[in-house]
């Protein structure tokens, strides 16, 4: 048995005997669960030391990841409330006491329900959503809105920022570090102050209160992280590989399509992605630009937390972790085949 494996013996050990008498201690069981769930997690992705490891190698080791562990628990457990509370039965933001008990009453999926059919019912008592809910439903509206405001904002926030990347990555390129600064500084700036600007320039050629400001405006927000993701993508690239096109008579739109964009089109996918997900959690420049007709789902959302409080918008935001899930996966295989693709990492 090597250090590893008997100091995670020993440790699991240690665990259980303090879970132990936090339970006698408390009367419940729930704190030693999470306490044991919490610092047992670090000893089973500890990667394995080396036999000639020391025990102060092993704690560090053990403290690194336990204090990783922590922050992701910390991040996650927000968003590990709202999805079982988005099939709760009743119209509140609490766990029922038939929730606790697992019974399957208390759970439903009513809220879900809600987003499409948004309580229109017919004399009947039969729900009439079929022709009604493109045009009238307040969520599919602004489900509508927020994604062609994001589809919109991603494919010119990528065009845009490809262009901006490729020119900031040419060694000639002056003053590089100034115009970069400018182009990411709307991360960095306070978005108030962005989207107070936006409204009052907006507000001066008539764009304020339309879809092509509100879809400008995510443009500028998208735009730093299409430089970000291009930018290091570019970082790996030969540019040997343009000079050899231009030798074989390409002209600089072929070597753009032919070698440039094949390489960089994972990085292209990820600043897309992530201008997409920006645009769709977007509620501040919403609020100073947008107008009923371009009410987006954080808009609404937000609208809903202020005038009627419904357990349908854990169910959007529920939906909308999913989508983030869905994206960031993607992004993560993008990556992945990115680094491939450069030899980074072997095929």
């Amino acid at each position: 048995m090597t250090l590893f494996n008997r100091e995670k013996a020993i440790g699991i050990v240690i665990l259980l005997a303090i879970a132990a008498i936090i339970f006698f201690a408390l009367g419940s069981i729930t704190p030693a669960i999470g306490f044991f769930v919490m610092f047992i997690i670090p000893l089973y992705f500890m990667k394995p030391l080396p036999v000639f490891a020391s025990k102060i190698d092993y704690c560090s080791n053990y403290l690194f990841v336990a204090i990783c562990t922590f922050i992701f628990i910390f991040l996650i457990t927000p968003v590990l409330i709202i999805i079982p509370l988005s099939f709760n039965a009743e119209p509140y933001f609490t766990f029922t006491q038939g929730m606790l008990n697992f019974d399957p009453s208390a759970f439903s999926t009513r809220w879900y329900e809600d987003i499409v059919y948004n309580g229109m019912v017919d004399p009947h008592g039969v729900k009439n959503w079929w022709n009604d809910m493109w045009n009238n439903a307040q969520w599919i509206r602004s489900a509508r809105n927020s994604f062609f405001i994001a589809t919109m904002s991603a494919i010119i926030a990528t065009i845009i920022g490809t262009i901006a990347a490729l020119g900031l990555s040419r060694s000639e390129m002056p003053y590089k570090a100034l115009i970069t600064s400018l182009l990411i500084s709307p991360m960095i700036v306070p978005l108030v102050i962005t989207a107070t600007g936006m409204f009052f320039f907006y507000s001066s050629i008539n764009l304020a209160k339309t879809f092509t400001g509100v879809i400008l405006a995510h443009v500028t927000l998208g735009i730093p992280f299409v430089i970000i993701t291009v930018t290091a993508t570019l970082s790996g690239f030969d540019r040997n590989l343009i000079k050899a096109s231009q030798s074989l008579g390409a002209h600089g739109w072929m070597t753009f399509r032919r070698v440039i964009m094949p390489l960089i089109m994972p990085g292209m996918i990820s600043g897309a992605l992530f201008a997409f997900i920006t645009s769709l959690d977007e509620i501040v420049a919403v609020i100073f630009l947008a107008d009923v007709e371009q009410r987006t789902i954080p808009r609404q959302m937000f609208s809903g937390i202020r005038e009627q409080i419904s357990p349908t918008i854990l169910a959007v935001a529920s939906v909308l972790v999913l989508i983030s899930i869905i994206l960031l996966t993607v992004m993560e295989l993008l990556r992945r085949r990115s680094e491939r693709l450069r030899g980074i990492t072997p095929g």
